[in-house]
């Protein structure tokens, strides 16, 4: 069964909704919610990327946790049980490893919104290499009626 559910967020929309899947999940198996988060080093953004896409590669520590923290009492306003993990790395590698710290059953993460890397995005590495089950939300493309 389904007891402990892991997700990826940064604060961005595509992060929201991936949040809002795993809360429904987590409702439905009466499990626990663990939010996950990376931080990068100041300056680790490329200058040629997405905007929307920037926020995995260079969020400072402090903005990260505040986002954590503001979700996690939203999450537990609505009966969730909520914890966080955060550390500083690479988003992909990162999120695995929290989400094998935690025990997670599941991973959800959002499609988009994540730093895109030379040999594959975020959700890409994620899925290939968590040891848990993974759901990527699909989430819409910029400019797509």
């Amino acid at each position: 069964m389904i007891s402990t559910i892991a997700v990826g967020t940064d604060g961005s929309d595509t992060a929201a909704q991936a949040v809002a899947m795993a809360a429904a999940i987590a409702a439905r198996y009466d499990a626990e919610v663990v939010l996950l988060s990376a931080f990068g080093e100041a300056g680790g953004a490329r200058m040629d990327a997405d905007p929307d896409e920037v926020q995995w590669a260079h969020s400072p520590a402090a903005r990260v946790r505040e986002v954590l923290t503001r979700t996690r009492e939203d999450l537990e306003r609505d009966g969730v049980a909520c914890r966080v993990l955060v550390d500083e790395g690479d988003p992909a590698e990162v999120l695995v490893r929290l989400a094998a710290e935690c025990g997670a059953d599941l991973l959800v993460i959002g499609s988009r919104g994540m730093q895109r890397r030379v040999l594959g995005s975020v959700p890409n590495t994620v899925t290939h290499r968590a040891r848990c089950s993974v759901i990527v939300v699909k989430t819409a493309w910029m400019g797509a009626s």
